[in-house]
């Protein structure tokens, strides 16, 4: 299955705007979080889990436990994204 990820903020400083992930289905946003954490270490740094990140699916905010579709967008942004 392939989704595209989006960064904004200081996660798209760390990590460019935007990747396309292919993963077996039954991923959740937290599944996808800790697979790119154990990507790479600029993904480990950006996403670390004691750093506060903030989730959207399609859109939508999410909780870490919301599956993600085939063809999916989630995005991760910082609380604060100033605007």
């Amino acid at each position: 299955m392939t989704i595209t990820v989006r960064y904004f903020a200081s996660l798209r400083e760390a990590l460019g705007p935007q990747e396309q992930v292919a993963f077996e289905p039954g991923l959740t946003v937290g599944g996808l979080r800790d697979a790119l954490i154990a990507k790479d270490e600029a993904h480990a740094q950006a996403l670390a889990r004691g750093r506060a990140v903030r989730c959207a699916l399609n859109q939508v905010m999410a909780r870490e436990d919301a599956m993600v579709p085939e063809g999916a967008e989630v995005a991760f942004f910082p609380p604060v994204t100033g605007g």
